[in-house]
């Protein structure tokens, strides 16, 4: 299938790049799976209306880090920026670092802030800006603790500011728990303490898994058909308690409502063995949901509004369809609605 059928066309003034005055006061364009029609134009904060009683919602209760090191490289003082991807080992992290062609095996760094040092030195180097670099302090801390310290929110690359002390709370999920991601899981920033409580008192039931964000959400698509690209490895866990949710509604045939791609995508490979239940445990997923793929567990989805010609989109698509989906994308640019990490919202039923 041809990666540009996934294409639209959006005014890079739609891009959002600051969050909303408060996470529910968000758009929500609520489009029928079934139809294809889009039902209403409203808001998050009205989600309680547009959902029924039973109904399982499904968040991914993953903390995004600070994952983002600005330092020098030593001891030659020239800039270096770092994102931290994941950790390989207690000391050994897959990173992305720029300037790529400078930094080689034995390339030595440093990160200060706030009277706070960490040294790192590069391993190996790989395609892409990606190295494999170590991590340690000098005085002998916890380099988690001093990432935590000096480390900046890796804000997404279509938001074209530096990050500030508002990002650390609002790029962040407030059930947000499981410390590892790099990318906020985005459809879960909208829910609030009192929101959750408005949908618990009608009815509506909630559990959390955990899917540790990488930086592939935001790979781009670099192939002309869609079935040659590649998604990369995530871990997720799914909680004994979580399962026994997710499988009573099953039972039930009360509908699992999976708030973000992330979550669907762990939801789906737990799933995998095509009956509706999921089974309890860790694992990674690598599943690259796209047009054909047949849900199992998923039958409702809260979510942003995505990249063209991304694996993120395609996902959507191939929930709802995708004639539907870029529809329903073309009528939101035309109403202005805010699109990715900090915009608007759809809720598909």
């Amino acid at each position: 299938m041809d990666v540009a059928l996934f294409d639209f066309h959006l005014p890079p003034e739609q891009i959002a790049q600051v969050p909303s005055a408060d996470r529910e006061s968000a758009r929500l364009l609520v489009l029928d799976r079934s139809s294809g029609a889009i039902v209403a134009h409203s808001s998050v904060r009205a989600l309680p209306d547009f959902l029924h009683r039973g109904d399982l919602l499904v968040v991914n209760d993953t903390r995004v880090f600070p994952a983002r090191l600005l330092g020098r490289r030593d001891p030659s003082g020239g800039a270096v920026e770092c994102l931290l991807i994941r950790r390989l080992e207690a000391d050994r992290w897959d990173a992305l670092m720029h300037p790529g062609q400078k930094l080689h095996p034995e390339a030595r760094v440093v990160f200060q802030r706030d009277g706070l040092e960490l040294r790192g030195e590069v391993l190996e180097q790989h395609f892409h800006g990606r190295r494999t670099i170590r991590l340690w302090c000098d005085a002998g801390g916890d380099v988690d603790a001093v990432v935590d310290a000096i480390g900046h929110m890796p804000l997404p690359p279509y938001i074209h500011r530096p990050d500030d002390p508002q990002d650390r709370e609002r790029y962040q999920t407030v059930y947000a728990r499981a410390r590892g991601s790099v990318a906020a899981p985005t459809a879960g920033l909208h829910l609030t303490r009192g929101l959750i409580d408005r949908l618990a008192a009608a009815g509506i039931q909630r559990t959390a898994i955990t899917l540790h964000v990488g930086y592939g959400t935001f790979k781009p698509v670099r192939v002309d058909q869609i079935e040659e690209h590649r998604v990369d490895a995530e871990v997720f866990d799914v909680s004994a308690a979580a399962a026994s949710a997710i499988n009573a509604a099953a039972v039930d045939g009360r509908r699992v409502i999976a708030v973000g791609t992330t979550t669907t995508r762990a939801l789906e490979t737990s799933g995998g063995r095509g009956d509706g239940r999921v089974a309890a445990g860790s694992g990674t997923s690598e599943l690259f949901i796209r047009p054909g793929h047949r849900f199992t567990v998923v039958g409702g989805l809260l979510t942003n509004f995505h990249l063209p010609k991304s694996s993120l989109l395609m996902l959507v698509c191939a929930f709802a369809g995708r004639e539907a989906v870029l529809g329903a994308y073309r009528e939101a640019v035309d109403r202005g609605y805010r699109f990715y990490s900090y915009g608007d919202a759809m809720l598909i039923l």
